[in-house]
């Protein structure tokens, strides 16, 4: 048995062994894609009867962490709503790129098809205030990347990646497409805006190896070009009552 098939193997005993009532399940992450290390947690999707609730677990199995999203058949359209409207899309993705573990009544089919046609409608657009607050904030964070001395180090990666972070939200949110944290930030952003993206993450390189923000700076001043430029003096943000 190689890796990805023990891999796969692991994950459908997760399921027998912990969900034995599960109506179909499937594996997604870097794990479907082949690109589990040894290291690498799994995530598992599994479509559960009515009669059990919908959740999140993370737990441990034969020594590798799993993470599992636990979706009663009910819930599913609902989930799969919200998930979009964090213009993530993380269980979405799940189940349009995982592989099936088992699907004996075709449940997973039609979440699939359902969690792709959600995707191809793209993710929610940003309001006018969340595009200003957008535009203020990498404004603001910019402003202080450029002004801190390199000696500061701390002060200047942290920058760095919360300036990274709101551009690359921006940039994916100009083009309609999805955002993401962690290691999907860079793969989303490249996939939305290959050159621009490629410019954001090298200049977030830059500083990284060399206290060299101009780079970056240079990357997320064409990025605020896109979304109506920097905004600082007459911002407002205004509370619900």
């Amino acid at each position: 048995m190689d890796d990805q098939e023990a891999v796969e193997a692991q994950a459908l005993r997760v399921v027998d062994e912990l969900f034995p009532h599960a109506l179909g399940a499937l594996l997604g992450g870097s794990a479907a894609l082949g690109r589990a290390t040894p290291a690498s947690d799994l995530d598992v999707a599994v479509l559960l009867p009515d009669s059990d609730t919908s959740r999140r677990e993370v737990i441990r199995h034969d020594g590798r962490i799993v993470e599992l999203f636990l979706n009663t058949l009910a819930d599913i359209p609902e989930f799969f709503a919200w998930d979009r409207a964090r213009r993530r899309g993380t269980v979405l993705f799940v189940y349009d790129q995982g592989l099936p573990l088992a699907d004996p009544h075709g449940h997973v089919a039609r979440a699939r098809q359902l969690a792709r046609s959600v995707l191809a409608s793209g993710p929610p657009p940003l309001t006018e205030a969340e595009w200003e607050h957008g535009r203020y904030a990498l404004t603001c964070f910019l402003d202080d990347l450029s002004d801190i001395p390199p000696a500061d180090r701390y002060e200047q990666l942290s920058l760095a990646d919360q300036v990274l972070r709101l551009a690359a939200d921006l940039v994916t949110a100009h083009h309609s497409a999805w955002t993401g944290i962690g290691k999907w930030l860079p793969r989303r952003l490249l996939i939305a805006d290959p050159a621009l993206g490629t410019a954001l993450l090298a200049g977030h390189r830059a500083v990284a190896e060399h206290a060299d923000p101009a780079p970056l700076a240079a990357a997320v001043e064409q990025a605020l070009d896109l979304v109506g430029g920097p905004l600082m003096e007459g911002y407002v943000q205004r509370w619900r009552a």
